[in-house]
């Protein structure tokens, strides 16, 4: 068995939409790549995880987040 996490960053969902303009700015501005992740991206991480690919990867923490958590 193994175990993993997955910490994605803004994703373009309802919620990032319904963000106050401002505040989705100010955090896009804080990434890297300047844009929200689409939904498939985090998908097909999430399904490498699961195949046999990744079977030896454990504990780790995969952030997906455009670099907002390296204080762009």
């Amino acid at each position: 068995m193994t175990a993993n996490l997955v910490s994605p960053g803004l994703v373009r969902t309802e919620m990032l939409e319904d963000m106050p303009e401002d505040m989705r700015r100010q955090l896009l501005d804080r990434t890297f790549l300047k844009r929200p992740a689409e939904p498939e991206e985090i998908a097909s991480l999430v399904l490498w995880l699961a195949g046999d690919e990744s079977r030896y990867m454990t504990g780790a923490e995969l952030h997906v987040d455009g670099g907002l958590g390296l204080g762009a």
